[in-house]
């Protein structure tokens, strides 16, 4: 009898799991007021809707260097002596907490705006706190990264865990009484997979991970943030480009406000002005941003593995040297051209001619499908407007996470996050 109770119960268990549904937010009761994707991501939340957190005097905080790449202080260029080594920034408690590591996003430093905004969210919360720049910033790619050539994400994985654990180790007096993990965009991705690969490292043994708007399917994502830049926008010709079609629209919003204010409302405050930017606007706006990590990406790991594909092999770069002539060829490579150039040629060097698909799939969620659906520590927060999403995308988050899927209405890319109900959401969770 005791036995069939026992089986019983497991049955009931893994029903429940099994028919487990994602938490969608209602968009009559979410109240988060940008229904525009593009608008979403560019302005963020406006501030009035912002959790309060402390200003930057008021938190112990200092940033720190790590030398995980001593060789590099010789392949690397005079100029490049500000990314020789690692920074990092660590915010302490001033008794035993729990330390949340977070991972920026795309090409972004561990001081982001994003990650300096969850810093405080956390540190405020009672939580240690250390930023980490993302594995496709070119500080982490001259400093930390083994091949500094990142896009496969079990690859950046392994980069990220060594940083970590030099992290852990430059601390060792810091009292910590619980690891937690947690990153935005191409940050998120990145965490599930640093989590998968310390399930068997165990140097921290995760107790809770949080991603918040991960790209699903990696490739995917590229894509639709490199045909941004292909939008067809009103207003531009042979001799009006789009920088000088925004310089112009921020320039009269200006004089008609009478005086130039660049606080973090003004982007918010912009698109509320007769100056706003179409759709067509904002998304050149945002596909142009990730067109420079791109540039940043490709121009490092092109110059550090002298490839000669945008710096000449044997061109001496001194510090006086302009870089000027390399960023512009750069600009001239996308996402796509960066993974065509250079990853794919490096990971079927190391993987005696994988196929492209096979590293589509590994660096995706779609590799961590099984480790994800089983894992009752990790959680996603998504939005079902964000432009990174795919076809099946959300379909595959909702098999894969259950209830451990909060899916909000309206927010764009990341757009949301400082908005005071995901804040409260992202503390729920990590508290339990």
């Amino acid at each position: 009898m005791l036995r069939s109770l026992r089986l019983a119960a497991l049955l009931g268990g893994l029903l429940v799991s099994a028919f487990a549904q994602a938490r969608d937010i209602d968009p009559g009761t979410y109240g988060f007021p940008l229904t525009n994707p593009f608008e979403a991501t560019i302005a963020t939340t406006p501030p009035d809707l912002r959790p309060k957190l402390p200003l930057d005097e008021d938190i112990n905080q200092a940033d720190y260097t790590l030398n995980i790449r001593p060789e590099r202080e010789f392949i690397l260029p005079d100029n490049f002596w500000a990314v020789k080594k690692l920074h990092y920034r660590l915010a302490e408690q001033k008794h035993a907490a729990p330390l949340v590591f977070l991972i920026a996003g795309t090409g972004a430093a561990y001081n982001s705006a994003i990650n300096e905004y969850l810093k405080k969210l956390f540190w405020q919360a009672g939580y240690h706190v250390v930023q980490l720049s993302s594995p496709t910033s070119f500080d982490f790619i001259s400093a930390a990264s083994r091949f500094a050539t990142p896009g496969v994400t079990s690859e950046d994985a392994e980069d990220l865990y060594r940083v970590m654990q030099a992290v852990r180790a430059q601390h060792p007096k810091l009292p910590v009484t619980d690891f937690y993990l947690s990153g935005y965009s191409l940050g998120a991705l990145d965490a599930a997979f640093v989590s998968k690969l310390d399930e068997t490292r165990r140097s921290f043994n995760f107790k809770k991970v949080l991603l918040l708007n991960p790209p699903v399917n990696l490739y995917t994502s590229i894509n639709n943030l490199d045909k941004l830049v292909q939008t067809q926008v009103k207003g531009i010709n042979n001799s009006t480009t789009f920088y000088e079609l925004v310089l112009s629209k921020l320039t009269r919003y200006f004089q008609q406000k009478g005086y130039i204010d660049l606080n973090e409302a003004l982007l918010y405050d912009f698109q509320q002005s007769k100056q706003h930017l179409s759709n067509e606007q904002m998304a050149m706006l945002i596909g142009v941003s990730f067109r420079f990590s791109a540039a940043d990406i490709a121009f490092t790991s092109d110059l550090i593995n002298r490839r000669g594909l945008i710096t000449p092999i044997d061109y001496p770069i001194r510090e006086g040297t302009s870089l000027t002539p390399f960023m512009r060829r750069a600009m001239q490579c996308d996402f796509d051209c960066y993974m065509t150039e250079q990853v794919i040629p490096m990971w079927r060097a190391r993987t005696d001619g994988g196929s492209v698909l096979q590293l589509i799939d590994q660096a995706s969620l779609y590799a961590l499908k099984d480790y994800l659906h089983s894992s009752s520590k990790i959680a996603v927060m998504h939005n079902a407007d964000d432009v990174i999403l795919g076809p099946g995308d959300l379909g595959f988050l909702r098999k894969t996470f259950g209830d451990r899927l909060t899916v909000y209405p309206y927010g764009g890319h990341c757009g949301n996050l400082n908005y005071r109900v995901n804040a409260d959401a992202m503390l729920e969770w990590f508290r339990g």
